[in-house]
């Protein structure tokens, strides 16, 4: 803390001492272009006729030329603390925004995240860097809290399973009894558990990567990715009895082409999942003035209006008899509301009065270069 508070000094003195020496030198450079005329006048005066300064001298009192120079070396001494003086406080206020950004960045280093330096006007090199920071502690938070919520839920859902495996391993263990077809059984039935551990562990990677934001923003059309998650669900759309059906016109935005292909693939998942033999899902793009939508709507279960925002929350689902359901995780919906606000997106869900949900997302239109 010394050491920085000395650096901080050392530059204020650097740069009291290098605006001193700009006065100092203007007001030399003043001093000499007023006195250098008069003493080339007074060395040039021809001989036999009275200098200006005589005749002034003899009209009345004034000020002789070695009187001026006198004059002009005290003001010169005179100068050097002024100058110091006021290069020193100019120092200062020019400072005062590095000095509110040192202590709040020594306050975020500390673990308080929070903290911006909120800086506003005048608009300048300093304050532009103090807004660059405040984007970066912003970004930095953001990550933390992903983290901290990876670690919470991944600790919270796993639990379970985890006891349940070792719980399956001990009994087969403690059987003197089993032949190897049991415990075939049960190691199929071990291998079953942690599959379903590993596929609720990349749900919660993709959820703490889609809350930590957008780290790249490429033109991308929502039709393409649209068009290929499709493809490579349709087979188990059918399976179920499910109608899987599209209308994909040109939707071109910027984003993070993994973190919108999630969200897509999360779209369509949660519509084929939560939805009964002989249902649909129906997926459409559009562009619409200075906007592009990507819109899911899928027959199902009556959602009722004051469980929608629920549902876009981590492990939450319409029943709570679903939640040792191995095809789901609570996790689709509040992948793809964290990809939304990631790409300052809107974010727009309806139940439908027959079964189901329409769910939009709206980005900004990014015409093609």
């Amino acid at each position: 803390m010394i050491s920085r508070q000395l650096a901080r000094r050392s530059l204020q003195r650097r740069l009291a001492l290098a605006y001193a020496a700009g006065v100092y030198a203007a007001g030399v450079l003043v001093l000499v272009v007023v006195d250098l005329p008069l003493a080339t006048v007074q060395a040039t005066r021809p001989a036999g006729r009275p200098s200006a300064s005589t005749a002034a001298a003899a009209a009345g009192p004034g000020i002789s030329l070695p009187q001026l120079f006198v004059g002009s070396a005290v003001a010169l001494v005179l100068l050097v603390p002024v100058a110091l003086a006021l290069g020193w406080y100019v120092a200062g206020r020019f400072l005062r925004p590095l000095r509110t950004i040192t202590a709040t960045a020594e306050v975020v280093s500390a673990g308080n995240l929070h903290r911006r330096l909120d800086l506003g006007e005048p608009v300048d090199e300093l304050t532009a860097l103090g807004h660059t920071l405040d984007d970066l502690f912003a970004r930095l938070q953001a990550s933390f809290e992903a983290q901290r919520h990876f670690v919470a839920n991944a600790s919270h859902e796993l639990r379970t399973p985890l006891a349940g495996l070792r719980t399956l391993l001990e009994v087969a263990l403690a059987d003197p009894d089993a032949d190897a077809g049991a415990l075939r059984a049960a190691c199929h039935e071990a291998l079953a558990l942690g599959g379903h551990q590993e596929r609720l562990v990349e749900a919660l990677l993709a959820l703490a990567t889609s809350e930590r934001g957008v780290t790249r923003w490429d033109t991308l059309d929502l039709a393409h990715i649209v068009e290929g998650a499709l493809a490579t669900r349709r087979g188990r759309a059918s399976e179920k009895g499910i109608d899987l059906a599209d209308h994909l016109a040109p939707a071109v935005t910027a984003g993070d082409p993994k973190l919108i292909e999630s969200l897509v693939a999360n779209l369509v998942d949660n519509a084929v999942r939560h939805n009964h033999a002989g249902g649909h899902v129906r997926v459409t793009t559009r562009t619409s003035g200075t906007q592009v939508a990507l819109t899911v709507a899928n027959s199902g279960p009556v959602v009722p209006e004051d469980q929608i925002e629920r549902l876009f929350h981590p492990f939450q689902r319409l029943a709570p008899d679903r939640h040792g359901h191995r095809d789901g995780y609570g996790l689709g919906l509040a992948i793809v509301d964290a990809v939304t606000r990631a790409h300052r997106a809107t974010l727009v869900t309806r139940a439908r009065p027959e079964g189901g949900l329409s769910i939009t997302v709206r980005f900004a239109h990014s015409p093609k270069e």
